[in-house]
């Protein structure tokens, strides 16, 4: 038995206590080992809600963050699917007891979405059952607006520690560590700010669903527009209020009616203005891409297409960056490998293996016009078995090789010249 259980046992019935009866947010206590040790968790949930902490690494980046580090502020942990928890320490006989806050979605969780996302091995499982499980149970999993959130994170960590932190510790803290630090400005970094933008802008018109990549690189290579001054906020705001504009033009530009994209558009701004947190405001700027890029991919999908097929080829969208088998195929729909191969080929005219080769040159002609990948590392990020294959299958699509086809498209009007960001 591990020697603090009861203190933080102890512990979990003030924290709770604080809370409201009414608001469902649950703390759990772990070893540094990743042992959960007590929850105020319903027991009903409290499988569930574990398994998923493990399963989408949210535990492991806890586990490696205690490890090392020697911060005073608590910390929000993210998953790829949106859901949120947040982890403070407290010492105590020499050993650290690990409290967890959460987990949480910022905003009411889509299946349509959220399925496809654990589908593609983006949650780390292919365990269909638990899947399936947490795509079922979506509804009893807390929603809670992260400003809310945020003041129940410091009300537990202020309680635990003793220290006095305000929002803005616990702002600053989540929204350095959830963005890498942006490149130096130069006129090498402005052209690729300008290529990364395109990109971005490009996946919106073709309702590409797998952007995850692209939008980091993207907050990696600028933090937006270099406004200057004693709000820090303000220039957030601007930054995403402008960012909305361009990818509400780019959705139109996709087929998404002008009667629904500026409304959109307008609520997205109307909602970063009413921001008063930083984190917040980097969860709803997210929100905001995610959801134009799904409304232009409802656009896109042909409505042909029966349910087992579209969700075929969702998940080949979502997967580009692995080898893709149609037993995998087969296995999502329930299908045998056989009677799939059939009924792909007769609704899409394609065979399986046609589409997915199809897929992955689409996506390695945006790499090749918007990045620096050398040919090697777009074939193997695009799951190649070699880059002699990659050249051979995008020939046969495109009719040239990858090397004419970036330098077609690097005409004397790619701007060598800064970009507003």
């Amino acid at each position: 038995m591990y020697e603090g259980i009861t203190t933080a046992e102890q512990n979990l019935l003030l924290l709770q206590s604080m809370i409201p009866g009414g608001e469902p947010l649950y703390i759990w206590c772990y070893t540094p080992a990743g042992t959960c040790i007590a929850s105020s968790c319903p027991e009903r949930l409290r499988p569930l809600l574990d398994q998923s902490f493990r399963t989408l690494g949210a535990l492991r980046k806890v586990l490696d963050w205690a490890d090392g580090t020697k911060e005073t502020v608590p910390r929000i942990i993210g998953s790829s699917i949106g859901l949120q928890w947040a982890v403070t320490l407290e010492s105590e006989r020499n050993k650290s007891l690990i409290f967890v806050i959460g987990p949480v979605f910022y905003t009411g969780p889509n299946v349509k979405d959220i399925r496809p996302l654990l589908f593609s091995g983006k949650g780390g499982t292919h365990d269909t059952n638990w899947i399936e499980t947490v795509c079922s149970r979506l509804s009893e999993i807390p929603v809670m607006a992260y400003a809310v959130f945020s003041r129940y994170v410091l009300m537990v960590h202020n309680t635990l520690t003793g220290q006095q932190l305000g929002l803005e510790a616990l702002s600053s803290s989540t929204w350095k560590q959830n963005l890498p630090e942006p490149q130096s400005v130069g006129q090498r970094n402005r052209l690729q700010v300008y290529q990364s933008e395109r990109a971005l802008l490009e996946m919106v018109r073709k309702g590409d669903i797998n952007y995850q990549q692209a939008l980091q690189l993207s907050i990696s290579l600028s933090p937006g527009v270099p406004v200057r001054g004693s709000d820090p906020l303000r220039q957030m705001k601007t930054s995403i209020t402008v960012f909305t504009t361009l990818v509400c033009r780019a959705a139109i530009e996709g087929g998404l009616s002008p009667e629904v994209a500026y409304p959109l558009g307008d609520s997205y701004i109307q909602a970063v203005e009413d921001c008063r947190d930083s984190g917040e405001m980097t969860a709803l700027a997210h929100t905001m891409y995610h959801d134009f890029i799904y409304r232009v991919h409802y656009v896109h999908a042909n409505a042909s297409y029966s349910h087992a097929i579209q969700k075929c080829c969702d998940y080949i969208e979502l997967s580009l960056d692995r080898r893709i088998r149609t037993a995998d195929l087969a296995a999502l729909v329930g299908y045998t490998e056989y009677y799939l191969t059939e009924k792909f080929k007769k609704e899409t005219g394609q065979s399986i293996s046609s589409y997915i080769r199809a897929a992955k040159t689409a996506r390695a002609k945006l790499l090749l016009e918007t990045t620096d990948l050398s040919i090697s590392e777009i074939a193997d990020r695009l799951a190649f078995n070699t880059p002699n294959y990659f050249i051979q299958c995008f020939h046969s699509e495109v009719g040239c090789t990858p090397a004419q086809y970036r330098k077609q498209k690097l005409t004397p009007d790619d701007p060598e010249v800064p970009s507003p960001h």
